[in-house]
C-alpha cells in the first residue's frame, strides 16, 4: 500500500483533536508529571475518574530519570516498595529498608500503566493560570510550552476540573499562581507559600505524606510540591514519599468525588 503524507497528517490532526475534546471537562487536572503526579493519575484513573496530567516537557519522570547525580538507580524505602512493585519494577535490597531500582525502567512503567488504566497525558504544555470563581479553582489555563518558552503573545485556552493537583516538584508552579492571583489565603500557618527548606531525608519523606493535602479550595499538593508549600525539607533521590504521595492525594481526591 502507498503511503499518502496528507492522510498521515490528517490522522494526527484528527485523532488529536478527538483526545483532546474529550479532555475540557474532567474530574481532575493534575500539573508535572513526576512521580507523585503519575501515581496519582494511576490510581485516580482505576477508580473510574476522567484525569488529565499536564507536563510542560518533552518527556515525563520528572526528576527520576536522573536516579542520583545522573547514576539511575534510585533508593525507596521499606514502606514503599510494594507499591513500586505493584507497577512491575522489580526492586533489589541494599541493606535492610533500603531497596533500589533502576530509575529508567521505574519511569517507564508508572507512565504505561498509568496510561493504560486510562489517565490522559498533554507533554508540552504548561499551566500559565487558573480557572477561578468566589468559593474555589475550577480548572486550569494551558497553552504550548513553546509559547511561554518564546515570550509569544498567544492567548490560551481552559480546561474545567472538579480539583487540581500541584504535583510540580520544587517550585510549586500552580500553588504560586494561586497564592500570587487568586482572592484568598492558602492553608498553611502564614497563608502564603512557607518555602523549601534544606535537605533531611529522613524528615522529608515523613513530612511528604504529612503535607500531601488540600491547600486551597479546589487545588491539592503532592510530593515535592507538598513539602515545598508548606515548609517540609527537601529529601534527595530517594522516591518512596513521592510514591506514596501520588496514592494518597489520589485517595483523598477519591473519596471527595464519590462522596
Amino acid at each position: 500500500m502507498a503511503l499518502d503524507e496528507r492522510t498521515i497528517t490528517r490522522a494526527i490532526l484528527k485523532r488529536w483533536q478527538e483526545k483532546f475534546d474529550s479532555c475540557l471537562e474532567m474530574d481532575v487536572g493534575i500539573v508535572g508529571g513526576g512521580p507523585s503526579g503519575l501515581v496519582a493519575g494511576y490510581y485516580l484513573s482505576s477508580l473510574g475518574h476522567k484525569v488529565c496530567l499536564f507536563e510542560r516537557k518533552l518527556s515525563v519522570g520528572g526528576g527520576m530519570w536522573g536516579g542520583g547525580m545522573m547514576m539511575n538507580e534510585i533508593v525507596v524505602q521499606e514502606e514503599a516498595r510494594s507499591l513500586l512493585e505493584s507497577f512491575d519494577v522489580p526492586t533489589r535490597e541494599f541493606e535492610r529498608g533500603y531497596h533500589c531500582a533502576d530509575s529508567v525502567l521505574a519511569v517507564t512503567a508508572l507512565a504505561s500503566k498509568a496510561l493504560r488504566a486510562g489517565l490522559k497525558i498533554w507533554n508540552l504544555m504548561s499551566v500559565e493560570d487558573v480557572v477561578m470563581r468566589e468559593e474555589r479553582v475550577t480548572g486550569l489555563v494551558i497553552n504550548w510550552t513553546a509559547v511561554e518558552l518564546a515570550r509569544l503573545h498567544v492567548d490560551p485556552l481552559t480546561v474545567s476540573c472538579r480539583f487540581v493537583i500541584d504535583a510540580t516538584g520544587h517550585a510549586c508552579e500552580l500553588v504560586r499562581v494561586v497564592e500570587r492571583k487568586v482572592p484568598g489565603r492558602l492553608l498553611t500557618p502564614s497563608g502564603k507559600i512557607e518555602g523549601e527548606k534544606s535537605l533531611w531525608a529522613e524528615r522529608a519523606e515523613e513530612l511528604t505524606l504529612v503535607n500531601t493535602r488540600e491547600v486551597f479550595p479546589g487545588v491539592y499538593v503532592a510530593g515535592m510540591a507538598a513539602n515545598a508549600t508548606f515548609g517540609g525539607p527537601r529529601m534527595g533521590p530517594i522516591f518512596g514519599g513521592m510514591l506514596l504521595s501520588g496514592r494518597k492525594v489520589a485517595e483523598e481526591i477519591h473519596r471527595r468525588l464519590a462522596g
